[in-house]
């Protein structure tokens, strides 16, 4: 079946599809707790002597989805990817604006207010969303903000209009894979080029 690509009301969902081995978080009060146990479980599956390392993966996570969800999260993707046994860590929160940019209906037009602030953005044609600003950051480590992360942090976000609305939808990958962080770069890229409307 063709995406549909013209629109007259708004879309009532979004579908994007991320690399097998990603876990899906869903953001909302009811599903999180549980979405969060899950994947405690999962990372520490067959490992007993680890319920302090565990019980802080939980805390932790629980700490940033609620950051997150306040500030319209609506679901974040992990990356449990390894490779010979280093974990490619990674991330992507989507997160719903329902009022927006205001004054910004357009790509163009938010495009051209963050360059106005000294952030670098530039207008991408995504096939089956539409134009989006692309922004590219890297940031020092945090350790206390990134669950003990000591590496630079590379940020790839990408700000959809959603179509006949006010809203705007927001793809927000992040790794501190400083050695890949052009391939991470890559895949994220891709990924944002996945998203379509229903």
């Amino acid at each position: 079946m063709p995406l549909q690509t013209e629109w007259n009301t708004p879309p009532s969902d979004y579908t994007i599809f991320v690399p097998a081995g990603w876990f899906q978080l869903h953001l909302d009060p009811e599903e999180r707790d549980r979405g969060i146990a899950a994947l405690a479980d999962r990372q520490f599956a067959g490992i007993d002597n680890a319920p302090v390392l565990k019980e802080r993966l939980m805390r932790d996570l629980q700490k940033q989805a609620k950051a997150a969800y306040r500030e319209g999260g609506v679901e974040l993707y992990i990356s449990l990817l390894t490779v010979e046994g280093v974990p490619l860590a990674s991330s992507l929160l989507v997160s719903l604006l329902p009022d927006g940019w205001p004054g910004c209906r357009t790509a163009h037009d938010l495009a051209r207010r963050l360059g106005d602030t000294g952030r670098p953005a530039e207008v991408r044609k995504l096939d089956a969303a539409g134009d989006a600003v692309r922004t590219e950051k890297t940031e020092a480590p945090d350790p206390e903000r990134q669950m003990g992360n000591t590496l630079a942090t590379t940020t790839v976000s990408y700000h959809v209009p959603v179509p006949a609305s006010t809203q705007w939808l927001t793809l927000t990958f992040s790794t501190p894979m400083e050695g890949l962080a052009a391939q991470m770069v890559e895949l994220f890229d891709t990924v944002a080029g996945t998203l379509h409307w229903e």
